[in-house]
């Protein structure tokens, strides 16, 4: 059960109307990294964790303070509408209402469609889509998800933050940004706290290491022109996981066979060189395949 109260966490009050902020803050509402994405998948993952106890509990929490945000930045939007379309846009740029709609005024949905109200949509007013979030049932993979999250949550909002020089607006965002620096930090120490406890290792998921292919487990095949890759940690040295040793292979030959696909089904009509077989055959030949 789910209650609502009236009061938002913080308070979402511009100084004054803007709406191409109003379309722009939009990403924060319904982009790919926005409060819908993480506040459903939040509640996904919680209402599908089968650990109950103090992970189960962490992830409603967040989860439902996620709704929250959605509703702050929906006020936000509304109040940045304040008089518009007529009264914003016809101002926008000294009364030439036909220029400012094209330049420097709404998105023509905030009226169209919301009213003058927020839409569940990003800032070029595509919809937002159930497939942005992550639930995958293994905590540890969607933890890693849920920071990445907030990390492209945090980097927008940073963005958001010096487009604007409205005072109302960058106090919502200081706390928007608070609340994203302790969402990651949230969920790195989760991360810590499964592998504390016994429930993720470093590789997800953490089962058929042995019967995997080791000789490939292990090696940074280097496929392009850069010369510096073999530099970093990831190419020489202890794996995170302390059971595996980084090596580097500079252009590796291809493992597998031609790339070769069957004729096609005459009743399919696609287009097909006769001769194809007879030519792969050759190769093959020549390669001892």
């Amino acid at each position: 059960m789910f209650r609502h109260t009236s009061r938002l966490q913080f308070t979402s009050k511009p100084d004054k109307p803007d709406a191409l902020y109003a379309m722009k803050l939009q990403e924060l509402i319904g982009g790919a990294w926005g409060e819908m994405t993480v506040s459903q998948q939040y509640l996904f993952q919680g209402w599908n964790c089968r650990v109950p106890g103090k992970y189960k509990d962490m992830i409603m929490d967040i989860a439902t303070e996620e709704i929250g945000h959605v509703e702050m930045l929906a006020t936000m939007v509304a109040r940045l509408l304040e008089g518009a379309p007529s009264e914003t846009v016809a101002g926008s740029l000294d009364g030439d209402a036909a220029t400012a709609a094209i330049i420097g005024g709404m998105n023509p949905q905030h009226a169209i469609v919301g009213g003058g109200g927020a839409l569940p949509s990003d800032s070029n007013g595509n919809p937002w889509m159930g497939s942005y979030i992550v639930s995958s049932g293994n905590l540890l993979a969607d933890f890693r998800v849920n920071v990445a999250a907030e990390s492209q949550g945090r980097l927008q909002t940073a963005r958001l933050y010096n487009m604007t020089d409205d005072y109302g607006v960058r106090e919502m965002l200081k706390f928007n940004l608070a609340r994203d620096t302790m969402h990651q930090l949230q969920w790195l120490a989760a991360i810590e706290q499964l592998q504390e406890d016994g429930l993720g290792g470093v590789v997800v998921p953490d089962a058929l290491l042995d019967e995997e292919n080791q000789e490939h487990s292990r090696t940074l095949w280097g496929l392009s022109d850069g010369q510096h890759a073999h530099e970093g940690k990831w190419a020489q040295g202890t794996a995170p996981d302390g059971a595996h040793e980084f090596t580097y292979l500079n252009n590796p030959d291809p493992l597998g066979d031609i790339a070769d696909a069957p004729a096609p089904d005459p009743m399919l009509y696609a287009t097909y060189n006769t001769s194809h077989d007879g030519i792969i055959g050759k190769v093959k030949d020549k390669l001892g395949s």
